[in-house]
């Protein structure tokens, strides 16, 4: 956002992220003492939204991510993929600019993974916000409208995605 983050004590790089990003983990990273409205909330809780407010967000989302009647179970009721949809509606709630989802669909059989890369297309259109997905999975990256190949911590190549055509460009 055009400010130089280098320069930011630990409470000012907490709150920059809590406006501007989220996150999807491959493991979930619930927590276990919370039910699905809960864990949604959280994010909120952190950015002083009030909690009637933050009630009707989480609700909101975890109706568009499909779990509206799973919102009083905790992680260990809920199966992965419900699961999953709940990280996904906890770093989508606060509507971020950008998303980073690290191996979002690496715990999930093939189905789930379409429906879970398709739920977070389609929030981050929807928002007009930017998603990045680190993964290993050629059929999560083709998801991408670009692509960034890395290999031992240097860009390799970038594939720019238009419809059916291909571009290939060598960093």
């Amino acid at each position: 956002g055009g400010e130089d983050v280098s320069t930011f004590d630990d409470d000012q790089l907490s709150a920059k992220r809590g406006a501007h990003l989220g996150f999807v983990f491959q493991s979930y990273n619930l927590i276990a003492s919370l039910n699905a409205l809960e864990n949604v909330m959280m994010p909120l809780m952190f950015r002083r939204v009030p909690k009637g407010e933050r009630e009707d967000m989480a609700m909101d989302i975890l109706t568009k991510v499909g779990l509206e009647k799973y919102i009083a179970h905790k992680p260990n009721q809920m199966s992965g993929g419900q699961q999953q949809r709940v990280g996904i509606a906890r770093a989508f709630v606060g509507t971020p600019d950008i998303i980073f989802a690290d191996e979002p669909t690496g715990n999930l059989d093939t189905k789930t993974s379409e429906s879970v890369m398709e739920i977070m297309l389609e929030m981050a259109r929807l928002n007009h916000q930017t998603l990045v997905i680190v993964t290993h999975d050629p059929e999560v990256a083709a998801y991408a409208d670009k692509i960034v190949h890395i290999r031992d911590g240097n860009i390799e190549s970038v594939e720019i995605m238009r419809g059916e055509v291909k571009e290939y460009v060598h960093a």
